[in-house]
């Protein structure tokens, strides 16, 4: 592991495999987990010989807690400096929900350059995740302001009742499960979690989505059908909005899919990184 050090001398905590034959990829984690959501993705792809890098966005996990940064766009900068300072190229980017509304960005507003190759956005929180003219799915910006109200009231139910929608059924996991995801949420800045919560509630990135279809940046999709925090409407809107992507249904998942259907998860993801990409297209 390492801190690197980014904007506003944000210090970002970093699980690298280190350098390996194979080919890089990075995951951004979803709200208000860290990177160790991830944890089977790395084991698989880290035998198959890939350089798997998982970093704790400010305010997460073991990373640096400030009391400013939270918008999309201050992720995105963090993550250019993260990706600088490593001195990635060729990076398959895999967003995790909130993670993935990160993603849409950063591909949107670093579209010139060649650090990243494709994208994956698993159960994204994109291209809205709030109800708005021309997007009627998703919650609505009521529900975001009552969220933010319990965790200033009892952040830990709030968490836990959360945690209750993120499968497809609140008894399909094992309690370790459930108590495992719980604890690394509760590792996230209270401020931190409230204040993405505002920007899940208010962002539209339906622009950085054109962007990344005239970009013509390979971009796979991972969406359960069943996910009842970003529904699969989001993804049938990110699949026809961007040009030439891929939409892969995982038929039993809710939000969590990468732990619901982790071989599945685990083989697609594979595919996608293993995927070569004609040179007019990276």
């Amino acid at each position: 592991m390492s801190l690197v050090k980014v904007n506003d001398e944000v210090s970002l905590y970093v699980e690298d495999t280190a350098k390996r034959s194979g080919k890089p990829v990075m995951f951004i984690h979803g709200w208000p987990l860290s990177h160790e959501m991830f944890e089977y993705q790395f084991m698989h792809l880290h035998k198959k010989g890939h350089r798997c890098i998982g970093v704790d966005l400010r305010g997460f996990g073991r990373s640096d807690k400030p009391w400013s940064g939270y918008s999309y766009e201050t992720f995105a900068d963090d993550i250019e400096d993260l990706m600088t300072a490593l001195d990635l190229r060729g990076v398959t980017l895999v967003g995790f929900s909130m993670g993935g509304a990160i993603a849409m960005h950063y591909a949107a507003k670093y579209s010139s350059s060649d650090r990243i190759s494709k994208v994956v956005f698993m159960g994204a929180a994109a291209p809205c995740f709030t109800k708005r003219e021309g997007f009627p799915y998703g919650m609505n910006k009521s529900d975001c302001d009552g969220l933010i109200a319990q965790s200033l009231d009892d952040r830990a139910k709030m968490v836990s009742d959360f945690g209750k929608i993120f499968f497809r059924s609140k008894d399909s996991q094992s309690r370790e499960i459930m108590d495992w995801l719980f604890a690394i949420n509760m590792q996230a800045s209270p401020y931190a979690t409230v204040k993405c919560l505002e920007e899940l509630r208010d962002a539209d990135l339906r622009d950085d989505m054109r962007k990344i279809s005239e970009r013509k940046l390979p971009v796979a999709i991972f969406h359960g059908i069943k996910d009842k925090i970003c529904p699969f409407d989001f993804a049938k809107m990110m699949n026809k909005g961007i040009e030439g992507s891929r939409l892969v249904k995982f038929d039993n998942s809710g939000h969590g899919l990468n732990i619901e259907e982790k071989e599945k998860a685990n083989e697609e993801l594979t595919k996608f990184v293993e995927l070569e990409i004609p040179e007019q297209q990276t």
